[in-house]
């Protein structure tokens, strides 16, 4: 069960114009509730003017040893968005020796360290995860490598550059780097532009051996991600061994032509405890528990980040979207309860699953 504890900031870091690092020293008490697999995200909390604002940010520092101890420190990357509440106070006011509270790491854009090759295509901030996801798989794993495409802007506005370098210089045999920059000519590498489907398609091919790749790893804008899947999709790279996460999606969700209940209700098992309420108007399944579960699991409420991940026991949901369940999850049963309306007079949920 996801949980929220103070943890004071150690560092702030500047990374470029418009992003930071930050720090958390974690207590010895709690290494064990903040043990991460590389990928893994965090929830940061904060109240002001009496309300609550979560976001949630990755994890780019390598995941502890299996067996040994939880982390000491968690590190996360955050980037600034235009009008955000907390990315404005992240780059803007937090000081090292602040607390802030920080959920225990979620999310399933996680990687178990084994010998192969891997590869991944990620854009701006989607950096972070995969830096987690190389340090680790790299140090645990001798006989692996790993195959980085990263798009950004510029070199100025490129988030973690040092510790990618440094992870190249680490392991240059088996970290294959490649940078492209759409608004700023390099003096070698690829020339400028997009890294659309035309681009990849010519791409990918070149770089490595496509079909020998275990796992692809796509992580940033929502184009981006679309566009590097299909690209995948269309040069035989099976669904199974493509893992996306999407940071932010200004796609509006299609209006729903399914037909609502006039009455619904919601019964939940969470932290197992459960309950029955009936569904206010309009309501998604997790409005409906955290109007009497305010413990109920949530970060981005956005169908991104997966935090609220619940598996449906009975009854029939309309999920508006998804950019955070693999198929293989839905299929399953999962949904995600931010994103869910119900359909049937009884809905069951499980937050435990």
């Amino acid at each position: 069960m996801a949980r929220f504890h103070p943890l004071p900031v150690a560092a702030v870091d500047r990374l470029t114009d418009d992003s930071v690092a930050l720090t958390f020293t974690v207590p010895a008490a709690l290494r064990e509730e903040y043990r991460h697999a590389p990928g893994q995200h965090l929830a940061l909390r904060r109240r002001t003017d009496g309300t609550e604002i979560r976001r949630t940010y990755s994890i780019c520092s390598p995941a502890p040893e299996p067996g040994g101890e939880g982390p000491s420190t968690l590190r996360v990357g955050v980037r600034l968005v235009e009008g955000g509440a907390f990315s404005t106070y992240a780059l803007k006011e937090i000081d090292v020796g602040d607390e802030l509270e920080v959920m225990t790491p979620a999310g399933r854009f996680t990687l178990d360290p084994a010998p192969g090759l891997y590869a991944a295509i990620v854009g701006g901030s989607g950096i972070t995860p995969v830096l987690s996801i190389v340090a680790t798989l790299l140090a645990r794993e001798p006989a692996a490598r790993f195959c980085l495409v990263r798009s950004d802007r510029t070199a100025a506005s490129t988030m973690f550059l040092e510790e990618v370098a440094d992870l190249k210089d680490r392991y240059p045999q088996r970290l294959h780097l490649v940078t492209v920059l759409s608004r700023e000519e390099q003096q070698a590498g690829l020339p400028s532009g997009r890294l659309d489907q035309e681009r990849l398609t010519a791409l990918l091919p070149a770089l490595l051996p496509v079909a020998d790749v275990a796992g692809w790893f796509l992580c940033g804008p929502f184009g981006l991600v679309q566009g590097a899947e299909r690209t995948l999709r269309d040069i035989g790279v099976p669904r199974s061994r493509i893992h996306e996460e999407i940071f932010h999606v200004d796609v509006t969700a299609p209006a729903s032509t399914t037909p609502a209940p006039a009455h619904s209700t919601v019964t939940a098992r969470l932290d197992g405890r459960g309950g029955s309420w009936p569904v206010a108007d309009g309501e998604s399944v997790l409005e409906t528990v955290l109007r009497n579960r305010p413990d109920a699991p949530y970060a981005c409420k956005g169908g991104v980040c997966g935090t609220c991940r619940a598996f449906l026991v009975s009854g029939e949901v309309r999920m508006d979207r998804n950019f955070a369940l693999e198929p293989e999850e839905t299929e399953a049963g999962f949904v995600l309860a931010c994103q869910s309306h119900p359909l049937t007079e009884t809905v069951e949920v499980d937050f435990d699953r």
